[in-house]
């Protein structure tokens, strides 16, 4: 005996059900991607028997139409009907700078009503760690030029209100991303609201010099995961060349950080992380270093 077929209050399958639906009932919205591409660079350094500073960048684009014409933005653009996001992301970043062939996790999903003048948009943030040294960065489709940015984070205010159930947490975050001929800036004010089990959090930009959109909230909010992530997982070796010495490892985990670690505590909590190798470095004018590579196992050791 076939099973019968279920229907809906007006006696219709979904077969029929679907057949009839009208998608004009309900207005759409724009979906878009935007991805956040760090990398940790050396700067020049004048003296070289000095180990080169690093500093912590960001890739960002130059638009080249409204809204927002010569301002800074991340790489991204819209969704089409037919590929999904991640497709959407890999697209837009190859089109927009040249970069490909990198792993991207989705970060978080940007719904304010009025974030984009053009219409309704809906925007998914992405995030990656790279080598830049493997990438051929070059603006492409509607971006006038693709560039890295250093990142500066500072927490400009930070006061907690006791509240009856719970807190009431304040903090402006100042973001400035600089290169030699550019300087952007903004301030984030991060409003967190605990209330028994239940925590809201509110991101607003009260300021912003050259950073298009609201993405400026999205760069503040991928610095805190980073620096989260980089605390308990192997995000940070992304960063690193296939060898690498464990100062160049530290270097950077304190750069991401914003802090100083002590090298012994530092060494025995990425231990099970490194595989050593029998090389060494040959930089002129420094002493060799042992050069270690990323252990893919270390989560089994």
């Amino acid at each position: 005996m076939e099973k019968e077929l279920l229907k809906n209050k007006h006696r219709l399958t979904e077969e029929e059900f679907l057949q009839k639906y009208d998608a004009s009932i309900y207005e759409r919205s724009s979906v878009t991607v935007d991805m956040l591409i760090f990398t940790v660079m050396n700067e020049e350094e004048e003296n070289y028997r000095k180990l080169p500073e690093k500093s912590l960048k960001l890739l960002m684009i130059k638009r080249g139409d409204h809204p927002y014409i010569a301002q800074w933005a991340l790489p991204g653009g819209f969704v089409a009907i037919n590929e999904s996001v991640d497709e959407a992301a890999i697209r837009e970043l190859k089109t927009e700078t040249n970069v490909d062939n990198i792993y991207m996790e989705q970060l978080y999903t940007w719904g304010d009503v009025n974030r984009d003048p053009r219409t309704r948009v809906i925007s998914c943030s992405y995030m990656a760690l790279v080598d830049s040294a493997s990438l051929d960065v070059r603006a492409g489709d509607d971006a006038d030029d693709a560039v890295w940015f250093n990142v500066k984070y500072a927490v400009l205010k930070k006061e907690k209100t006791i509240t009856e159930k719970g807190f009431i947490l304040e903090k402006h975050i100042e973001v400035k991303l600089t290169n030699n001929a550019d300087s952007l800036s903004a301030t984030v004010r991060i409003i967190e609201e605990a209330e028994g089990k239940i925590t809201k959090v509110n991101r607003e930009i009260i300021d912003s010099k050259g950073i298009a959109f609201d993405h400026a909230k999205m760069i503040e909010y991928a610095i805190e995961r980073l620096r989260n992530k980089i605390e308990y997982t192997d995000i940070a070796f992304n960063l690193m060349p296939e060898l690498f010495t464990l100062t160049e490892l530290q270097q950077v985990h304190e750069i991401i950080l914003n802090k100083e670690l002590l090298a012994a505590a530092f060494r025995r909590k990425i231990a099970d992380m490194v595989i050593e190798t029998d090389q060494f470095t040959k930089d002129a004018g420094h002493r060799p270093s042992k050069l270690y590579r990323f252990n893919p196992n270390w989560r089994n050791t």
